[in-house]
């Protein structure tokens, strides 16, 4: 069995954002050699997110505010995480609701989406560089 590991490195210049990551995530595949398997593709902060979804700006738009309807930014002294010294206790709550991973099959050497799926990394708490791991597997 063959593996691959491979980090990504992103810095979001707003306090949130989505990047669709599917290119670089085919790119790991090709380099991986793998033809059958599985690719993990995780986020490795606890304020980002990776998810599949529909690139799509008005499903992006709808994101953003249905995420701060749930977990709104301010005020931030409505948190208790915040009484630490920090302002990101939405984003934590944001990511929990998005998610930490995503796992993909690999049929063929390419990535088997169903219609429209594109993976991306969700930013809660951006303008600092954090990473996305991918583990690809398989033969």
């Amino acid at each position: 069995m063959k593996t691959y590991r491979r980090e990504l490195w992103f810095e979001v210049p707003s306090r949130r954002g989505f990047v669709n990551i599917t290119a670089q995530v085919r790119d790991c595949l090709r380099e991986s050699g793998v033809r059958e398997g599985l690719a993990l593709v995780n986020a490795m902060h606890i304020t980002a997110s990776v998810f599949i979804n529909d690139d799509e700006s008005g499903l992006h738009a709808d994101y953003e505010e249905w995420l701060e309807a749930l977990a709104p930014h301010a005020p931030t002294s409505r948190y208790r995480h915040n009484r630490t010294g920090e302002d990101n206790a939405d984003a934590h709550l944001k990511r929990q609701v998005m998610g930490r991973e995503v796992v993909v099959a690999v049929t063929g050497g390419k990535l088997d989406f169903g219609p429209w799926e594109q993976i991306f990394y969700g930013e809660f708490d951006g303008r600092r560089r954090k990473r996305v791991l991918v583990k690809i597997i398989g033969e």
